[in-house]
């Protein structure tokens, strides 16, 4: 790296300072997908597929990156997407994640395998926050759960239906943070040594490392692979729409279903009372070989958009691709890795960093599209990469689907 390439400003700078600062089992966690990572590669790429179209000559001068995300006010349409184990990235990481987001003005969504429990985090800013939940076995826990985030002032679910079972999420075996034998014990333990910085702030000073919103469940909450063992027995492989109309029948508040990519499913989320769905394919860390979620999002918006919001996760590096994500029909994105990437390379001042560039790429677009609010980014803005028309089949200008029926 160059000695005067010292302030990072994109997502690729942040990763290159989070490789160098965590423990190789950790970055590789975060990093990496399952099997071959096809999808994984998939979903950054195929951004490269659409083009945005410049106009020119129109009055920008009052653009307003400003949207509503789950009946919430945003300064953007983006939203940080839930991620296990953030605090092992960054201490205490959810609780930083959750003040960038407040500070700049969009949702914190808290995952159900996170290290701060959801009242530490909403503690951080005395702000709603999204809370995603997993379907478990014990559907108990799973009413305890949603009493909790209820309880706690949270109003926005976010329900993942895509791990009926975990990925082949190679490189994890591969470092050995998979396993409790002695070779993947000493394999992580040489880790630590070459990771002094990260090993001081958040392997001693970021205690406790239990699940937070499961350390009453688990026998033994000061033990990860303990949390592993108990997590695996509770992924239900079982779960049909039946139990998300249950859902929907036990949660009061918005449900956006996470996880869906072909428009029947998107259909069936609808049908039971979701009020949206996030395409996704969990970051390319379940089944390899998947399309990538910016190639289903079309489909889908045009599916389900007059009925229910649609968010796009995955893939998502720029607020250039946050803009080909709306223009295609979606409401707003996520970002997971890239929130991680920055708060492990800069701390909390990396998140907000980010965000505020997100911000500014989007504020910047948006004025070269000749468009000054984020309703008018429609598909009359964007067209294929290798093609010289507009896009075609399910991909004509149409309008704006941001103004729902109601």
């Amino acid at each position: 790296m160059s000695l005067f390439n010292v302030n990072p400003v994109t997502v690729d700078d942040y990763r290159r300072r989070a490789k160098r600062y965590l423990p190789r089992f950790l970055f590789d966690y975060i990093d990496g997908g399952a099997n071959r990572e096809t999808t994984l590669a998939s979903n950054v790429n195929d951004f490269d597929r659409y083009r945005l179209i410049q106009r020119v000559m129109k009055n920008v001068d009052n653009v307003d990156t400003g949207t509503t995300l789950a009946g919430q006010a945003a300064s953007m349409p983006l939203a940080l997407a839930p991620v296990g184990m953030a605090g092992m990235f960054a201490r205490r990481g959810e609780t930083q994640g959750a003040r960038a987001a407040d500070a700049i003005g969009i949702p914190f969504t808290c995952s159900t395998l996170g290290i701060c429990p959801v009242e530490e985090i909403i503690a951080a800013t005395g702000k709603p926050i999204w809370f995603q939940l997993y379907m478990l076995r014990d559907r108990d826990i799973v009413k305890a759960l949603l009493k909790r985030a209820e309880n706690a002032g949270i109003t926005t679910l976010v329900f993942t239906v895509d791990l009926a079972v975990a990925g082949m999420r190679l490189r994890d075996y591969r470092n050995g943070m998979i396993g409790t034998n002695l070779a993947s014990k000493l394999s992580k333990a040489a880790q630590l040594l070459y990771s002094p910085l990260w090993l001081k702030d958040v392997g001693i000073k970021g205690k406790p490392h239990t699940i937070g919103n499961l350390s009453q469940v688990v026998p033994d909450p000061d033990d990860l692979n303990a949390y592993k063992a108990f997590i695996d027995a509770q992924f239900d492989a079982s779960v049909t729409w039946e139990d998300i109309a249950w859902l929907r029948d036990l949660w009061p508040g918005k449900l956006l279903i996470k996880g869906v990519m072909e428009v029947e499913d998107a259909l069936a989320a609808v049908n039971v009372g979701a009020d949206g769905v996030v395409v996704s394919n969990h970051g390319g860390r379940q089944l390899d070989s998947v399309a990538s979620s910016i190639s289903k999002l079309a489909a889908i918006a045009d599916a389900i958009g007059h009925r229910a919001e649609v968010y796009l996760d995955g893939g998502v590096r720029d607020g250039l691709d946050v803009l080909k994500a709306v223009a295609l029909g979606a409401d707003g994105v996520l970002i997971g890795r890239p929130w991680i990437y920055a708060m492990a390379g800069g701390g909390e001042t990396g998140i907000n960093n980010l965000l505020d560039t997100f911000q500014r790429e989007i504020r910047t677009g948006m004025a070269l599209l000749g468009v000054n609010r984020i309703d008018q980014v429609n598909r009359d803005l964007i067209e294929l990469a290798d093609a010289p028309a507009r896009l075609d089949t399910g991909l004509e200008p149409k309008p704006l689907r941001h103004t729902r029926a109601v």
